[in-house]
């Protein structure tokens, strides 16, 4: 039997994925997270098999950062993301977080069932459009941001300054200058909301 906790803020969201996902012999959701804290916590507790895990949470995106934490348990059960957002900082984030799948919420019911039975067995379990998104990364580089140069444009394109940004991701100033030029020059850009705009072209940002 895989022992599965459902984290998601929303409470149809998480009774739409419990009765699916019970009505399979071999999965059983033991208990739902509404906060990403609250899913650490019982990941700790309950020791699953697997976590089933949304990016965006009302209290802030914390799905990645409740996945690196989970990944350093112990006895780390797997991380599977299941989400509405497909950004390269999005996709980076939560399989560089240490996430052995990530599907997105319009996945057909059995790509998610098939998925969660993979995720549980430690294998790899991308969407085929995340997958062509990580190819086309690969076959790119040049307009490839690594997931921290993402991390300080996510900040840069929420308005947070080089001491906002740095105090967030605890590196100093000089380390954001240093991220923000790489940007830059990765981008073909010479200012911070120019960078942000093509960022978004390319779908490198929500």
């Amino acid at each position: 039997m895989i022992r599965i906790v459902i984290a998601d803020d929303h409470p149809v969201v998480r009774a739409g994925i419990r009765a699916l996902l019970d009505a399979e012999d071999d999965l059983e959701v033991i208990r739902e997270a509404a906060t990403a804290d609250d899913a650490v916590v019982l990941a700790d507790q309950l020791a699953p098999d697997l976590v089933l895990m949304d990016l965006q949470f009302a209290d802030g995106p914390r799905g990645a950062e409740a996945t690196r934490r989970i990944r350093a348990l112990d006895d780390p059960p797997h991380v599977l993301v299941l989400t509405n957002y497909d950004t390269d900082a999005d996709i980076l984030n939560a399989i560089e977080a240490g996430a052995s799948g990530y599907l997105l919420k319009d996945a057909p019911p059995d790509e998610l069932v098939a998925a969660v039975r993979a995720a549980a067995a430690g294998e790899s379990a991308l969407a085929p459009v995340i997958a062509g998104r990580l190819m086309a990364r690969m076959r790119a580089p040049l307009t490839s941001l690594s997931a921290r140069e993402l991390e300080v444009l996510e900040l840069v394109a929420a308005g947070a300054s080089n001491t906002d940004i740095a105090g967030r991701l605890h590196i100093t100033e000089a380390t954001v200058k240093s991220h923000l030029v790489h940007i830059f020059t990765k981008l073909d850009v010479g200012s911070r909301t120019a960078a942000v705009s093509a960022a978004r072209a390319l779908g490198l940002l929500r």
